[in-house]
């Protein structure tokens, strides 16, 4: 990384098999009085300097695959110490006119100071296909984050070279998976030998010459994944020498089809390997559970992670994250789904058992009447407590027509932690960024002006990108935090991440691939409320190991390497 960095403090590097999610909290967090605007999100889009204009290729005839376009990512592409941003778009479809100069998926690199400037050109990212799930790691372990695409066509792998430019490697690497519509994509290292292996989602066999035509009251409209056949999903392993072989079968994962949304890694059943929680659109999750060797067996029934807990058979399933939201030390996950149904919050009860807390914490109030799509936790207060932001936005352009309890557009929403295990919607007031009309689909959420505080960019179909910055009252101490592997995966993908401050733990995991079909939080952030010391951070590895360094300053962003070695990043700003 570039930048200056200074080691910090002591480290004691522990070479045991990590046991367990770190301390506990000893009590549930007590819910704070309350608050007016506790979090103030305001829109820049205009000053930010992101100005992308997503397409979902469409021209109306409805192909089903337009009301799925698409996702994003964030990575530090140039090594500078800032977060940039990679925002995906569609093309133009069979039938749909033309459009000059054609979209393309766009990379922002940030300039420091919330500002951003498009590099698509230099870096060679504009062409993409038709652009639906994105995830970023280092594949090929030299340092620099790659992208991984998945599209309405073949997959694309993107080599970063190190100089700000990146070269399309698909054919070399051995990753295409023909031409097939994508969903989320994740990488990780699901065999311990180092390395990341990638998981694509796929959605439903569909092709422009398979299209099925449907209506609603005499009103044409998008027609369900159930009138498609579902997709069987792709797991490519990393043979460590710049390819990667087809292990689908192999995997135990193309035997189980289903039409696939947002994915998300995680070790659900807390026996040390990474597992994969997938979204399926109206068909009920997968929860791949590994045997630690890159074996799945698909668990969600058993788990209590495949339907939600009203009884509905099924749900249509969109994005998801994780987070500890209750301060137990476990990791909990939150998927968005359609209009007419709650999103889901599934508490962690240990050992890979989940129960449907979503009426009990509040998560589901108002939220019943639109589409909700990209989300994710993020602690915007920085109390200690994961927030959620989800946003809205209907697939029907032309849904008022017919059905006057929703609208096409919607707009984001806040959904704040207010403790003992409870959510509250924000008020639209919060900022003017929570009143921006916008078609939502994929997000990313991270600290792009390195203030301390989480902000957003959220992709809305068919209409400019919208950007939000965190303006909440400053004040709580934070830290964030970046981990390099050693011995583990470079990103140290999988690995579990205790910071203890005032007596209490906060538990993280890094991830690549989340929300909807994209990829944010790499750098760890945590809220730490008043304490103004981290009395511990503990990391347990990917294939074992852990690392404990006491006694850390805050409010600064810290790179922690397997080795023991803590450096304090101080990017300009």
């Amino acid at each position: 990384m570039k930048g200056a960095l200074r080691p910090w403090g002591m480290v004691t590097v522990a070479l045991a098999v990590a046991v367990g999610c770190g301390k506990r909290s000893a009590e549930a967090p007590r819910a704070p009085a309350a608050v007016a605007c506790p979090i103030r999100l305001a829109d820049a889009t205009t000053s930010s300097g992101i100005d992308f204009h997503h397409n979902d290729g469409s021209g109306g005839r409805r192909y089903i695959v337009e009301s799925m376009a698409s996702g994003a990512a964030t990575l530090d592409y140039d090594g500078d110490g800032r977060l940039d941003v990679y925002l995906l778009s569609g093309l133009p479809l069979e039938g749909s006119p033309a459009v000059v100069p054609p979209p393309r998926s766009r990379l922002y690199r940030n300039l420091g100071a919330f500002r951003f400037t498009d590099v698509t050109a230099a870096a060679g990212v504009g062409d993409s296909g038709y652009g639906l799930g994105v995830a970023a790691g280092d594949i090929d372990d030299d340092g620099w984050p790659d992208l991984v695409v998945s599209t309405f066509g073949p997959k694309v792998v993107y080599r970063n070279n190190g100089d700000g430019t990146f070269t399309p490697v698909t054919a070399a690497t051995g990753v295409g998976d023909g031409d097939r519509v994508g969903g989320g994509v994740s990488l990780l290292d699901m065999d311990a030998d180092g390395d990341l292996d990638m998981y694509f989602a796929n959605y439903v066999d569909f092709t422009c010459a398979t299209h099925i035509p449907e209506f609603s009251d005499g009103f044409p409209v998008y027609t369900s994944p159930k009138a498609y056949d579902p997709l069987p999903h792709a797991v490519f392993r990393n043979e460590g020498n710049g390819r990667f072989s087809d292990v689908s079968a192999a995997s135990g994962v193309a035997g189980t089809p289903g039409p696939g949304m947002g994915t998300i890694t995680s070790d659900v059943d807390d026996d040390g390997d990474t597992d994969v929680f997938v979204m399926n659109d109206g068909f009920g999750n997968f929860c791949w559970l590994n045997d630690g060797r890159g074996h799945f067996t698909e668990g969600a029934l058993v788990n209590g992670l495949k339907f939600n807990g009203d009884g509905a058979p099924v749900v249509a399933s969109m994005g998801v994250d994780c987070a500890d939201y209750d301060g137990d030390g476990r990791l909990d996950f939150f998927q968005t789904t359609y209009q007419g149904e709650r999103p889901v919050l599934f508490r962690n009860l240990g050992s890979g058992s989940f129960v449907d807390v979503t009426r009990l914490t509040g998560v589901g109030e108002g939220a019943t009447g639109n589409v909700k799509w990209g989300c994710g936790f993020a602690d915007f207060d920085n109390d200690g407590l994961p927030d959620i932001l989800y946003v809205d936005g209907h697939i029907q352009d032309n849904v008022a027509a017919y059905d006057r309890t929703t609208s096409y557009e919607g707009t984001a929403v806040v959904l704040h932690n207010v403790g003992a295990g409870r959510f509250a919607r924000l008020p639209s007031d919060c900022g003017d960024g929570l009143a921006v009309p916008l078609v939502g689909r994929g997000l990313v959420l991270d600290d792009f002006d390195d203030d301390g505080r989480v902000d957003a960019v959220i992709i809305s179909s068919r209409r400019p990108a919208v950007v939000l910055r965190n303006e909440s009252p400053a004040g709580p101490h934070w830290v964030g935090i970046v981990l390099r592997g050693v011995n583990a995966n470079r990103d140290a993908i999988g690995a579990r991440v205790t910071v203890t401050a005032s007596g209490r733990a906060r538990v993280a995991e890094v991830c690549a691939g989340r929300g909807y079909q994209g990829h944010f939080g790499s750098r760890l952030h945590f809220g730490l409320g008043p304490s103004d010391r981290v009395e511990r951070i503990s990391v347990a590895w990917p294939g074992g190991g852990t690392t404990v360094i006491d006694d850390v300053p805050v409010d600064r962003n810290l790179l922690l390497r397997e080795d023991g070695s803590l450096f304090v990043t101080s990017p300009p700003n």
